[in-house]
């Protein structure tokens, strides 16, 4: 289509319809044959349904296609059509952009190539080539995240922007509601009747006073002289409005204590259910779209009333009971009321909105009411006003500048601290986030071995399973009632023990109501808790999978993250090894050697939790 400006554009729309975008396509300088092809080609690739769906997946595209064409052109011989575009110039291409010193060489390859897979009249051995083999996925950079530290810094600037915003505009709502009322006096006061006026029309008009003005043959509103003399027009706006940095600071406070990925803090909604009923501890559902998850995206974030542990401060007894901005739910409450106007105006039902006195438009250009931009413009350039230190010093002790302030470093900080997955699987999180980051393993590696030394001791300190050796089987076998006696257990279980009607996995149960985990009723708890339960006894015929299940969890250790498994199968190794330590070294090598199929199988079936109640 054609701008109004004359230029041609391909314009996009993302997938919730929200966000518009148009891209410049007249700038293409390649022949018009191949031009033509290479515009249907990005149409077709950023048409609805076809895959792409958010403003950053568009602009890739399309910025892949621009550099794809200055390659062209800058050739001795530019290929006049498609059919004239070889796997020697796709490859090309590739070659020059990794020349260039392009770490995103191979995306934009991957980009050209979906774009030539739409373009029409392309040869039989360039589709060859782009159904070949890409150049392979380069390793991943590790990522730096914050430290705790350096999170709470982050989280306390955001607090004290959301503060002073909270009071500067309650104390305006006040002062107009006053007015309103006819409790202000202000005949005598210029000052004050002025700045009543301006809060009467931002309140009404969302605007300033404004008065037209003729610039060059160009018709401007422009700002009344009096409310100039009132300071700049966003703090104007921000007597009873949040500023974009404010609303910026919220979204960074979201980041902080949801871990949510930078998109769906973003364009979070206003819309929500109160789960709690209006009573008690509060708790808000929001629902979020990831556009990423595909089929999968529409997801619901539960912000409660609940304050997160890692950024509350070190004593948290000095903490403000009404200090509602240490919780989720408080933060979303407290940004729902102050931009409920600023969304009237805004329209639609975006949660974060601001009034922008230039720039980001659908046009790129011109004042107005509008969500927060989903690019982390404003986040960085906040990052960079609040300028804070990092834990790193220079050679001189003093501390260095914080690493740029992104929404996304936060989400991998939020990860690392909490060890659990955000709006994706436990997999991704330890291949994706966890194993990239490199921002703060030492403190990672103390929390492991924290974890790991209180799961062992808590392990040991338990009652252990009673064992019987191969000795005292035999003796029971001879005299059951003497045995049965001794060991405190009736003639009849004990028979049924020895004869293996009473297996579980790792021993036998002597009384399935009696244990601690369920007391009085059939127990329900995991077959690994046997072994620090006061019923179960290990035989000898059950070394075998005792050996099987220790080396699965040693195994295990070396493909789970590190706190992960530190905190579920920690104990258990700990007190199979012991119970190994307590059989004869030839006995377990002999029980390693004998364990078959069955015996590896059910110890699987044991690890992945087949064998649980659930």
């Amino acid at each position: 289509m054609t701008a109004e400006d004359g230029r041609r554009i391909v314009r996009c729309y993302s997938q919730d319809g929200e966000d518009r975008v148009d891209f410049d396509v007249s700038k293409l300088a390649m022949p018009e044959p191949l031009r033509e092809a290479m515009i249907a080609a990005l149409v077709a690739r950023t048409a609805p349904d076809a895959g792409l769906t958010s403003h950053h997946s568009f602009n890739r595209s399309y910025r892949a296609l621009v550099e794809f064409d200055r390659y062209l052109t800058g050739l001795e011989t530019a290929p006049e059509s498609a059919a004239e575009v070889g796997p020697g110039l796709f490859d090309g291409f590739y070659d020059h952009r990794k020349a260039e010193g392009i770490k995103t060489a191979r995306h934009e390859l991957v980009e050209v190539r979906l774009l030539l897979l739409r373009t029409a009249g392309i040869s039989d051995a360039l589709a060859g080539r782009l159904a070949g083999v890409m150049p392979s996925r380069p390793d991943s950079e590790p990522s730096h995240s914050y430290s705790r530290a350096e999170l709470k810094r982050i989280a306390q600037a955001a607090r004290a922007a959301l503060r002073s915003a909270e009071t500067r505009i309650r104390g305006n709502r006040e002062l107009l509601a006053r007015f309103r009322a006819g409790d202000l006096d202000v005949s005598s006061d210029v000052h004050l009747r002025r700045r009543l006026q301006i809060l009467d029309h931002l309140d009404r008009v969302g605007d300033v006073p404004r008065r037209m003005r003729n610039t060059s043959g160009m018709v401007q509103y422009a700002p009344e002289t009096w409310v100039m003399s009132k300071g700049t027009i966003p703090d104007v706006f921000g007597w009873l409005y949040l500023k974009p940095e404010e609303i910026t600071a919220a979204a960074v406070l979201f980041g902080v204590m949801t871990g949510q990925n930078p998109e769906p803090i973003l364009k979070m909604t206003a819309a929500h259910h109160r789960a709690d009923g209006g009573v008690g501890p509060g708790t808000a559902i929001v629902g979020l779209r990831k556009p990423r998850r595909q089929s999968r995206a529409y997801m619901d974030l539960a912000l409660s009333e609940v304050p997160d542990w890692i950024s509350i401060p070190e004593k948290p007894d000095q903490l403000a009971t009404r200090d509602i901005l240490h919780t989720p739910f408080g933060l979303y409450v407290l940004v729902h009321d102050l931009t409920a106007r600023a969304r009237h105006f805004a329209g639609g039902n975006r949660l974060l909105v601001a009034y922008m006195s230039s720039g980001g438009g659908r046009s790129g250009k011109g004042r107005g009411w509008r969500p927060i931009r989903t690019d982390g413009a404003l986040i960085s350039k906040l990052g960079r006003t609040w300028n804070l230190p990092s834990d790193e010093t220079d050679d001189e002790g003093r501390p260095l500048p914080m690493q740029p302030l992104r929404l996304e470093t936060l989400r991998i900080t939020y990860i690392e601290l909490h060890q659990k997955p955000v709006a994706h699987t436990e997999r991704t999180a330890a291949t994706r986030y966890l194993v990239r980051n490199r921002g703060n393993i030492n403190e990672y590696r103390t929390v492991v071995a924290e974890t790991l030394t209180a799961e062992v001791a808590k392990a040991r300190a338990r009652s252990k399973i009673t064992t019987m050796t191969a000795e005292q089987v035999v003796q029971a076998r001879e005299n059951l009632d003497e045995a049965a006696t001794e060991m405190g257990l009736e003639a009849t279980v004990l028979k049924r023990m020895l004869a293996g009607e009473l297996d579980t996995v790792l021993g036998a149960c002597t009384d399935n109501t009696g244990g601690d985990y369920n007391p009085g009723e059939p127990c329900r708890a995991s077959f690994l808790l046997c072994l620090d339960c006061e019923c179960a006894r290990a035989l000898p015929r059950h070394l075998p999978l005792q050996v099987v299940v220790h080396d699965r969890l040693a195994e295990r250790r070396e493909q789970m993250d590190p706190l992960q498994w530190a905190g579920r199968f920690a104990g258990p190794h700990a007190q199979l090894a012991d119970l190994l330590d307590q059989a004869d070294e030839v006995a377990v090598e002999d029980a390693r050697k004998d364990a078959g199929p069955a015996e590896h199988k059910l110890a699987d079936r044991l690890l992945n939790r087949e064998l649980d109640i659930r």
